[in-house]
């Protein structure tokens, strides 16, 4: 094949769930905005939802009626951006909850869809999205008349547990919701991973979910296996790729491979990452172009098909360092030119999985003995 490869792992995906699931006493939801991370919203939620997964969030009702078709009718999606001008059709049509953010939005949703399902974004100090303090002390009374099903608010900083604004969103999220029987969330990956004052009722993992920080334990969920085009001898002293910013130190192979910042590949990220062959690490030389990267493949003894840029020894989280941005945005950017499968066992052997997980559980004894050890 002359394009690249994305394996995604859905059973990996599942599996993150599951262990962030166990992190908590609460109900876990799903994020699956942004098309599922770049990885495919339907195929995602889907895959999420038959983990157990019952409720998900997008960023926006279109986002959210793509999300309706792969779940079925019964699970909550929530909107964080709430009910935007012009959106009442499409959370009609697709039961979609916004989360609402401003007094606007709540008067616009009373008005357009009465008695339908909201939730209410309140803002801790991020200052992003939701209502403030001094708004919600003015709408809060109205607010509860209508039955919102969820008061959420996001963390700015929990990727990092020892920072001030941990404990100050946490304070100033219960004081602004302390006594109100709705249920609540405030904890992302990062929220969960700080502890129990943080899970409130529901928790809703993202970025954790899809192999990336701040959840180090998370399963690989996706590889990326790039196509050579052509292997070439260069000497000593001769230069690879734009501005003749790799001199070869002593003959070596360059292997040309088909990917480049056109598929979400920063031209930033060029130095400090390899491809591998196997468990050979094969360093990227030069600089990636649009279509195009360079790699030394002068370890290898064989001249390679392909070769991985994203596996369990290189995560989306290796490139972004070595981009100069977060998991987040490398995820997101995986290029529309990649050839995608899914990898995922089918609902009976899910099932069959879990009939013997269960079994198992409640007779330890039926392990082999070296295993049960």
């Amino acid at each position: 094949m002359s394009t690249a490869h994305l394996t995604i792992d859905l059973d990996a995906l599942a599996d993150n769930w599951r262990a962030l699931d166990a992190r908590t006493a609460t109900e876990t939801a799903a994020v699956v905005k942004a098309d599922g991370y770049g990885l495919g919203s339907g195929r995602v939620a889907a895959r999420l939802a038959r983990a157990g997964a019952r409720k998900f969030f997008v960023a926006a009702a279109e986002e959210g009626a793509a999300v309706r078709k792969a779940v079925g009718p019964e699970p909550m999606i929530g909107v964080f951006s709430g009910h935007m001008e012009g959106d009442a059709g499409i959370l009609r049509a697709n039961r979609l909850t916004p989360m609402i953010n401003s007094v606007d939005q709540m008067l616009r949703h009373v008005e357009q869809l009465p008695g339908h399902r909201f939730g209410i974004q309140l803002d801790t100090g991020m200052n992003r999205l939701g209502l403030e303090p001094e708004d919600w002390a003015q709408l809060r009374e109205i607010a509860l008349r209508q039955n919102p099903v969820l008061i959420m608010s996001h963390l700015a900083c929990a990727d990092e547990p020892d920072h001030y604004m941990n404990r100050k969103q946490l304070r100033v999220f219960k004081e602004m919701t302390d006594g109100i029987k709705v249920p609540r969330s405030l904890a992302a990956t990062g929220g969960i991973l700080l502890g129990p004052d943080y899970h409130f009722d529901l928790c809703r993992p993202g970025v954790g979910l899809y192999g990336g920080e701040p959840f180090d334990e998370a399963k690989a969920v996706v590889t990326l296996d790039l196509p050579v085009i052509q292997v070439r001898d260069v000497a000593q002293g001769e230069t690879v790729g734009y501005g003749n910013s790799w001199t070869a130190p002593r003959a070596s192979r360059i292997a040309t491979v088909a990917a480049g910042y056109a598929d979400g590949l920063h031209r930033a990220m060029g130095r400090g990452i390899s491809l591998y062959a196997g468990k050979v690490a094969c360093p990227v030389v030069g600089r990636i172009s649009m279509d195009l990267i360079t790699v030394d493949v002068s370890a290898l003894e064989h001249e390679p098909a392909s070769l991985q840029l994203l596996n369990r020894l290189q995560t989306v989280d290796d490139l972004a360092e070595a981009a100069g941005t977060i998991g987040y945005e490398i995820l997101t950017s995986m290029g529309r030119r990649y050839r995608r499968s899914y990898v995922s066992r089918s609902a009976s052997a899910e099932r069959a999985v879990e009939s013997i997980r269960d079994k198992l559980q409640r007779r330890p004894d039926l392990l082999p003995q070296s295993i049960a050890e």
